[in-house]
């Protein structure tokens, strides 16, 4: 039976017309009652969710609308946002201790989002992920989309920052003007390409004024989206951009436990016998988190491709030296490369 909480949030998630919070907690209640053996019900709910969405989305304005289970830009936004829906959750993921009790803390106030507001305070939902490439920045967002049960809109920045004097900064209030529209996490990758520190010797204008109208929109902006940047370049970003943020996440390569955590995790049933993990570990030392599952892939289609129900310890092995060389090779590449003054390599 659904909890007097949730009740309350649907009744004020109706009157606010955030239709993508109502059907997040209606879909927490169906989930709920299929924990507890009520599964004609549970189904019942969702089948009456997918036709209320379904219904969505009479477009007479261009902006965003919701058809079937997804919502989908339409016009001009159709080039500057991709939407999917992730299936991801957070215990697929590995990460250390700080990094998972902020993203768990995100998600339980964004569940219990109208309970915040109604002492007057706004819960977690803007957001900004550091860290080395491959370590599981974009693979928060699509979690932290699954979790809430809401879509993920990519922010294309190849679509957004354009040449034209102007142009850019319209386009970026039309992705804060469908943040309000549509509630989802909307996430901008490689963020430092708006982001980075005013004044720097290769700075232009253009840029600049791109970034003063951010810091405006993402001050300014009261909706019940989450916004998300990530960036491999923390120390280039404008400072000014941190006090914009509810939290900073840092984002690290895994440690020797952590590697095999996920190593084991990514090979379920296909785990050799026995496990070698120190060897597995010496492996994968310096590999980022996306280095190792690509490895481990690898591993699993030459099993399945040579009619085996378990990968050889000698392929994993190979799979990650492969991958450590070509690490290896890419660092060194960037290290020779030439290091102008607030460069950033992506």
């Amino acid at each position: 039976m659904a909890s007097s909480e949730q009740l309350k949030a649907l009744i004020k998630s109706h009157i606010s017309r955030d239709d993508g919070h109502f059907y997040s907690v209606a879909m927490q209640m169906a989930a709920h009652e299929a924990k507890l053996g009520h599964g004609r019900l549970a189904e019942e709910l969702r089948d009456m969710i997918d036709s209320a969405k379904t219904r969505l989305g009479q477009d007479a304005s261009g902006k965003l609308v919701a058809i079937g289970s997804a919502a989908k830009p339409r016009s001009e936004l159709a080039n500057l946002l991709t939407v999917t829906y992730p299936a991801a959750r957070l215990p697929d993921m590995v990460l250390d201790p700080l990094a998972s009790a902020q993203l768990h803390r995100v998600i339980k106030e964004q569940r219990l989002l109208a309970r915040i507001k109604e002492h007057g305070l706004s819960p977690r939902r803007k957001l900004l992920l550091v860290g080395p490439p491959g370590t599981g920045k974009t693979m928060t967002a699509s979690a932290l989309a699954g979790e809430l049960g809401i879509p993920l809109f990519l922010v294309r920045l190849d679509s957004l920052i354009t040449k034209f004097m102007g142009e850019t900064a319209t386009k970026l209030r039309q992705v804060f003007d469908a943040i309000t529209d549509i509630r989802g996490v909307y996430f901008f990758d490689e963020f430092d390409a708006i982001g980075s520190q005013r004044g720097l010797a290769n700075d232009v204008g253009e840029i600049r004024r791109v970034l003063n109208s951010f810091l405006q929109m993402i001050e300014h902006d009261q909706s019940n989206s989450l916004i998300i940047a990530a960036t491999n370049h923390a120390e280039i970003l404008d400072h000014a951009l941190f006090r914009r943020f509810d939290d900073v996440v840092e984002y690290h390569l895994p440690t020797p436990p952590q590697a095999i955590d996920l190593i084991r995790s990514r090979l379920g049933s296909f785990a050799p016998k026995p496990f070698n993990k120190d060897g597995l570990a010496l492996q994968a030392e310096g590999l980022s988190y996306a280095e190792i599952c690509r490895a481990v892939n690898d591993a699993i289609k030459d099993a399945i491709m040579h009619d085996q129900n378990k990968v050889q310890w000698a392929v994993l092995s190979c799979a990650l030296g492969e991958r450590r060389l070509i690490s290896n090779k890419l660092a060194q590449n960037n290290k020779n490369a030439p290091n102008h003054a607030g460069s950033s390599q992506r």
